[in-house]
């Protein structure tokens, strides 16, 4: 939330809908005062624990703000192993010496949106003693796993000659305690506390060992500072936890739904009555749809709505207007499917907007004293290109499975209305301009294209961009489309577009997402440059494992191709096709004693290239999977070593032609099955269905 400049009591009526992961501690909500010149700076906060959450649920409550201080950020666990040993030292005597083994850490916080560069301290410390120890800096990783085990002396005999830094017979055991404190290493600034933790030695029993998992606290010594006066703020919280059974008692309620599509007729299906029954409610569609999709029927269904909802259609002009099921299911399968797609197509152009800040405002009444209304329209026009040919060039990045489903509205359009040659592109656009990406224009906050609200000049920037985008991407006459604007000032500035090239490109857009028209265009610049960079190249062909074999290349990939350079800016010394890629996938460190490899798959020799950290290998992995995700001759499974000495040395098969001995990295829509818990959809279903017993009655 940002406050706005001098206004103390700021009225904000936004509603937020997220998901908590279980082994969360508190809820906070942050109130921050708008920097003009430097960062925003907090105001201060409300923290809710999980325990009060239900107390607060359905309720609208004032929260006073409290102090934000850095020591109390903290967040994620450490697991232990304690031990306390009895020892007989070379003069017979008897001591007790302390074993603390420092494990792993789960769930540390983002530093900078990054993942930290963790390391753990470890303290004995006493009324008279502090003896502190030091892990290694784990790079990279909120769940750092570090294996280290630290000694420490508890008690001498007092007969022990040699002179220690406290006086035993004054050390008592009862006051020792284990502090274990979180760091994130900062290099050349002061080290960031991540959370401590401490153990009371006199818990341990001897030759026990206590191994636990320990929640990170605050620092003891925290801030103080009083509240009183930093404000409230009012929230009213929806808190649901689902109790989710074992997935067994789930099986007959998810057959009968997952049959759904080839119920005859679908209006009798158990899919199509729970939309029925709860027309009005957003929550009941949404389990649906991620269950149907988990399992691969969402494209049956929702092809059997559409073809219900046009039977009931007399008007081309009218399809797929109203809020029916067929356009809410689509709607949440844009939604879920199509993020990364919003992302790599809009983010970039949005962040410019936000980012640039240049007045758009083309309405007489609200310009400002010094507007010049021609360079506002001028600059809106501008941003509006831009986007506008953001969207017709990405049809390469569309998902495969909203391709299907556009696909299939088409054809069902044609099938409807066979004597009109303009509705099986209406059918499509109505979905992917109207209800994706001008929504994702209008509101980027909610699509995460961006972290937080815009100010209001950008919103009113993106309303009217989002408003011109709506009418270009629309299909119809040009009278038709003009007749949308109620301003005379939009209809007026519409008219500046070259109408005639537009229509060109947003049916050769549509047609490459809805039909079997090859994507790939014949215009080299319509090439989008996804990455480039530095990297090491292992020359093909070679059979030795010599550094010379591993040289300096530029590599880049659009998406049309992958090629690599001598330098950046020098012509390509090689250029392979997107096409051509048969996987991307990483390549085992032993191979060539190398970390951060990875592997682009060919069907004559797999190209290995060393990339210059694990963020980066990640990032190309990522993206050279995306644009090769459907091309057609793409291999289930791959070696993670390399062929070499007559063998695969991941699998020791002597065929260099042998199939892989590992699966692939599953595509995008299994990606995405791997985020839906199909149980507690399941159970979301189940629930809504028993409170609504008398409704199934009813319609029995």
């Amino acid at each position: 939330m940002i406050l706005s400049s001098f206004v103390y009591s700021p009225f904000y009526g936004e509603d937020f809908f997220f998901e908590i992961p279980r082994p969360f501690q508190f809820l906070s909500f942050y109130v921050y005062a708008k920097g003009v010149f430097q960062r925003d700076l907090p105001v201060g906060k409300v923290s809710i624990r999980k325990d009060d959450l239900c107390k607060y649920s359905g309720k609208d409550d004032w929260f006073n703000l409290q102090p934000v201080d850095p020591n109390t950020e903290v967040q994620g666990k450490v697991h232990l192993e304690m031990r306390l040993n009895e020892v007989i030292t070379d003069n017979g005597s008897t001591g007790q010496h302390l074993l603390v083994k420092i494990i792993e850490c789960k769930e540390l916080p983002l530093i900078s949106g990054q993942n930290c560069d963790p390391y753990a301290t470890v303290c004995l410390a006493g009324p008279a003693r502090s003896d502190q120890k030091k892990t290694k800096v784990k790079k990279k990783t909120s769940n750092p796993y570090f294996e280290e085990t630290f000694f420490f002396e508890v008690t001498r005999s007092s007969s022990y000659s040699k002179k220690s830094h406290f006086q035993v017979e004054e050390e008592d055991i009862e006051k020792l305690e284990i502090k274990v404190d979180l760091w994130n290493n900062e290099n050349l600034a002061q080290d960031v506390f991540l959370g401590e933790t401490r153990v009371p030695v006199k818990i341990l029993r001897s030759d026990h060992i206590h191994k636990a998992w320990y929640l990170l606290q605050p620092k003891g010594t925290g801030s103080k500072s009083k509240s009183d006066d930093l404000g409230q703020l009012r929230l009213k919280l929806h808190y649901i936890e689902d109790t989710v059974l074992p997935s067994a008692c789930y099986t007959p309620l998810c057959n009968l739904l997952l049959k759904s599509p080839d119920v005859k007729p679908i209006s009798a299906s158990a899919a199509h009555i729970l939309g029925d029954i709860f027309r009005e409610r957003y929550e009941a569609v949404l389990p649906m749809v991620r269950l149907l999709l988990y399992h691969n029927r969402f494209v049956p269904f929702v092809s059997a709505v559409a073809a219900l909802e046009l039977d009931n259609t007399q008007e081309a002009n009218t399809i797929f207007r109203g809020n029916s099921l067929a356009t809410r299911c689509i709607d949440d399968m844009m939604k879920i499917v199509g993020k990364s797609y919003l992302a790599v197509t809009l983010k970039p152009v949005i962040d410019e907007i936000c980012e640039s800040n240049k007045t758009c405002e083309i309405d007489p009444i609200k310009l400002k004293e010094g507007d010049n209304v021609e360079v506002n329209k001028e600059n809106l026009q501008v941003y509006v290109q831009k986007v506008f040919s953001s969207i017709t060039q990405s049809s390469s990045n569309c998902p495969p499975l909203m391709c299907d489903v556009f696909r299939s509205l088409r054809h069902l359009a044609c099938k409807r209305f066979p004597g009109d040659p303009h509705v099986q592109y209406s059918a499509v656009s109505s979905f992917v301009f109207l209800r994706f990406f001008a929504v994702a224009v209008l509101s980027p906050h909610s699509f995460q294209l961006r972290s937080h609200h815009p100010d209001p000049e950008i919103a009113r920037t993106l309303t009217l961009i989002s408003k011109t985008i709506q009418t270009l991407g629309s299909w119809g006459s040009l009278s038709k489309k003009l007749s949308s604007f109620k301003e005379s000032y939009m209809y007026d500035f519409y008219k500046s577009f070259q109408e005639e090239k537009c229509i060109e490109k947003v049916k050769k857009f549509l047609d490459e997402i809805s039909s079997n028209v090859s994507k790939e265009s014949s215009r080299q610049e319509d090439a989008v440059v996804l990455k480039e960079g530095e990297v090491q190249k292992r020359t093909q062909g070679k059979k030795n494992f010599s550094k010379r074999n591993f040289k300096k290349r530029w590599l880049r990939v659009t998406n049309r191709e992958l090629s690599y350079h001598k330098r950046k800016g020098k012509e390509a010394l090689c250029t392979i096709s997107v096409k051509n890629i048969q996987a991307v996938e990483k390549l085992d460190e032993s191979a060539f004693n190398r970390k951060n490899m990875f592997q682009v798959v060919l069907s004559e020799k797999p190209l290995y290239v060393q990339a210059g950290n694990c963020v980066e290998a990640s990032e190309w992995l990522e993206i050279l999977g995306q644009v090769s995700r459907c091309n057609e001759g793409r291999l289930t499974t791959y070696h993670p070593s390399n062929y070499t000495a007559g063998a695969w040395q991941c699998c020791r098969n002597q065929s260099s032609n042998a199939p892989g001995c590992k699966p692939c990295t599953i595509t995008m829509l299994a990606n995405l099955q791997l985020d839906i818990d199909c149980d507690r959809e399941a159970e979301r279903i189940f629930s809504l269905l028993s409170s609504n017993e008398s409704k199934l009655q009813n319609m029995e």
